[in-house]
Order: structure tokens, then C-alpha cells, then sequence
């Protein structure tokens, strides 16, 4: 297939233009390589609008497809981001942004997060495309800037400022999904269905100045410091939504038992190198990440400051909120860098099944369950316009691949083989929708 031998070439194009988001005004931005996806889309006939919502920081979008015989109006979104986490060179076998092929594997940061599935995404596109294979339902492409730093810079605004472009969108598809993990030497692909809330939070604690020889029961520090290990030591108890009850079900009947709360982190360590991801879901957490007050070893400061990173499950937004106002306590203000409302999906409809029926075609053995990221995506922007949304960029992975320390970490890389087959279920997918 077409598609197959350029979606190789299309990520390694993608790897090497560097789109490091450092969550500030800092690094290169995405309009390089949004530049590059519009000219990729033009070439073949489909018109992209490149859409900065700050200097260096783009957006591509186009409509494609629907004019068919069936007259169907209602859209589907496909939408992948351009920016990518940053890379320290020193650290990798490769450079990070060298896109290099070696054993097998795509190298580079972005690989799976995400500029895999945007290569995926171009190359079947552009293959329909030219061949006359345009689908009959409307179609909008959207490749996102600032994804990596919660999409303030991308899809938040797009949806704040650009709605039009995704009138009549009713469903939408992007990452993390349709990957495959292995349990008990069963493959297993797992289609996101619902992602936890997000609630960066900055905590400032006020107290006394004075000299540090001094008694001083109004130190800002300590009461900062007794907050900070509060949120970091709680154990938050395990909650299964409904997409790990489909899930956590599924493991249980290759495992001979029955899902419940109580063997849940044990039905989790199944999944191996998933597990880390995976036993995220199953609490709310709050993890202090950042902390800073003080100019000097004797001076105690008025001012003291943290950073904590807490996710919450859907459905129980209530729980974490009055807990952690519980566990940081009085003489604290919490201040939000980013505050975004968890979501969930029902795992069923033609939209599921037409993933789950892609995936099958070119994996008869395996077994598709819906997951909970524990990470957040431009979907939870999307969703505030009503579309039903999932995480779908499928890869057969190697059983002994740890793909979520991928994520984020160092000698990130893609399989060869992974990418033509996310291809190939791809154009499955898009002659279903």
C-alpha cells in the first residue's frame, strides 16, 4: 500500500524538525512543522489553513471528504499535535531529533508522542487522496500546536476562537490509543476512552520574615513544607469508573477471577510495563513536582511556594477537590496553572466498532478493550463542543517493548513495522466511518 512505504518517511521528516515545548515563550514553536503539514495536504489537493494563535505557535486545519452520494453531515474530527517534550542530546544513543532508522526502529522525540500517528495520519490521507478514495462523511484534520503544556496554545484556543472550523463534528479521534500491550501472552490493544482531570496547581504559603536564629511560629516554610508532604504521602483509595470496570473485566477472564476494587492493582501488574500507566487510573494522586521560597540560609521568608501536579478520575472531581482542601489546609491559597475536567466515553457505537473491526482485520487474535489515560490530551478541549471522542493511533508493539517508558523518556523510538501496520488499520478505519 501506499500509505505503508510513505509513513516512515513522513515521520522522520516530523522527527527532524524540532518542536520542543518547554511550557513558556521559550523553544522553537510548531510553525515549521506546521508549514510542512500544510504543504504536505496542498500537494495532494486538500486545502490547509495554518492558524497562529501566538508568535511561532501553529495550527493546521482542513476539511476533506464529504461529498458523497449519502449527503452525510455530520463531521468526524482526526486531530494529532506537533509539539513534542524536550530532548537533551546527552542522554540519547542517538540525536533526539536526528529521526535515524536503526534496528527496525524510527528513533527520535516524538516518535510515539506523537508525530508516529501524525505520519500515519498524512500518509493515508494523502494515499485516499490520490487514488479518489475520499470518504462520503465531511472530515476535519487538525494538527495542534502546545498539546505537550495543556493545549492553552493550541486547541483551547481553536476551540475558544475557531469553532466554525468543527461545526457539525460529532465524533473525534487522536491519541493515546490502539496500541497493544500483552497479558498472559493474549495482545490486547487498548482504545482510550476516558482521560482523568487535571488540576496543576501552584500552593503559596505567608508567614513572618525574620532573622533564622529566631523562634519564629509564623514561618511560611514549614507550614508550605507539612502541606506539600500531606498531598505527596496520601493514599487515595481505589475508584474503578466504568471504562476500567470494560477493562479490568477483560483481564480478569484471561486471568480465571473476577474484577473487583479489591484485586484491581493486582489485575493491573498483569500488563507489565503498562502497569505504570495503567495503576494511575485507578486512584485520584496529587504529586508534588516544584518547590521554591528563600534568598538566604538565615533569612526566614514571608513567601513559599509549590507545585503540585494532581489528576482526578471522572465522576469523582467532588472527592479529590474537598480532600485536598482537607490535606493542604489552612493558610494555603491554591492557585491553578491549569484546571481541565476529566472525561468518559461509552465504549460502544458504530465508531467503536469500527475501530475495533480495523484492528481485528489485521490482528485476528488478539482482544480490544477501552482504558483510562492517566495523562491528558487535546480532547479534553475538543469535548467542551460536544464531540464523543476517543484515543485511537494503532501499533502492534513488541511484547518486550516498554511503550510507556517511552513516553516522555529517552531514546524515545517507534517500530518500522508498528507504523506501516498503524497505517494499514488506519485506512481500514476511514473506509468504515
Amino acid at each position: 500500500m501506499a500509505e505503508s512505504t510513505e509513513v516512515v518517511d513522513l515521520c522522520r521528516e516530523l522527527i527532524r524538525i524540532d518542536t520542543s515545548n518547554y511550557g513558556s515563550e521559550e523553544g522553537p514553536g510548531e510553525r515549521k512543522a506546521a508549514e510542512h503539514v500544510a504543504g504536505l495536504l496542498d500537494e495532494v489537493g486538500i486545502a490547509a489553513e495554518v492558524i497562529e494563535t501566538a508568535p511561532g505557535r501553529a495550527n493546521v486545519l482542513a476539511r476533506w471528504g464529504g461529498t458523497g452520494a449519502s449527503g452525510r453531515q455530520d463531521a468526524l474530527l482526526l486531530h494529532g499535535h506537533l509539539d513534542v517534550v524536550p530532548a537533551a542530546a546527552e542522554d540519547w544513543q542517538v540525536d533526539p531529533f536526528s529521526g535515524e532508522v536503526d534496528g527496525g526502529y524510527v528513533w527520535g522525540r516524538g516518535a510515539v508522542d506523537m508525530k508516529d500517528f501524525d505520519a500515519m495520519l498524512l500518509s493515508v490521507v494523502r494515499a485516499r487522496q490520490r487514488s479518489g478514495r475520499v470518504p462520503e462523511r465531511p472530515v476535519v484534520l487538525c494538527f495542534t500546536a502546545d498539546e505537550e503544556a495543556g493545549g492553552h496554545q493550541g486547541a483551547e484556543l481553536l476551540v475558544k476562537h475557531h469553532a466554525d472550523w468543527f461545526e457539525g463534528c460529532t465524533e473525534a479521534v487522536g491519541e493515546v490509543g490502539g496500541f497493544s500491550t500483552t497479558v498472559r501472552g493474549r495482545r490486547l490493544y487498548l482504545i482510550e476512552a476516558a482521560e482523568k482531570g487535571m488540576a496543576w496547581m501552584r500552593l503559596t504559603a505567608r508567614g513572618r520574615a525574620g532573622h533564622g536564629s529566631m523562634i519564629n511560629d509564623d514561618n511560611a516554610v514549614t507550614r508550605l513544607a507539612s502541606a506539600v508532604a500531606r498531598l505527596g504521602a496520601h493514599e487515595w483509595p481505589v475508584r474503578l469508573t466504568p471504562t476500567m470496570q470494560t477493562l479490568l473485566a477483560a483481564v480478569a477472564e484471561l486471568v480465571g477471577t473476577e474484577a473487583t476494587p479489591e484485586n484491581a492493582p493486582a489485575l493491573v501488574e498483569e500488563f507489565g510495563g503498562a502497569a505504570r500507566m495503567l495503576g494511575a487510573v485507578l486512584r485520584n494522586s496529587t504529586n508534588p513536582t516544584m518547590l521554591g521560597a528563600g534568598y538566604k540560609v538565615n533569612v526566614i521568608p514571608t513567601e513559599a511556594t509549590a507545585h503540585v501536579d494532581g489528576r482526578f478520575l471522572p465522576g469523582f472531581e467532588d472527592e479529590f477537590f474537598t480532600t485536598l482542601a482537607e490535606l493542604t489546609g489552612e493558610g494555603i491559597e491554591i492557585d491553578y496553572v491549569s484546571n481541565q475536567p476529566p472525561w468518559e466515553m461509552p465504549y460502544d457505537g458504530a465508531l467503536v466498532d469500527a475501530m475495533t473491526r480495523s484492528l481485528l482485520a489485521e490482528d485476528p487474535d488478539a482482544l480490544v478493550a477501552p482504558y483510562l489515560m492517566s495523562g491528558g490530551t487535546d480532547a479534553k478541549h475538543f469535548t467542551k463542543l460536544g464531540m464523543r471522542s476517543y484515543g485511537f493511533a494503532p501499533l502492534r508493539l513488541p511484547e518486550d517493548l516498554d511503550f510507556t517508558a517511552l513516553f516522555h523518556g529517552v531514546d524515545e523510538r517507534v517500530p518500522v513495522e508498528s507504523l506501516e501496520f498503524g497505517a494499514r488499520v488506519m485506512d481500514r478505519f476511514l473506509d468504515q466511518v
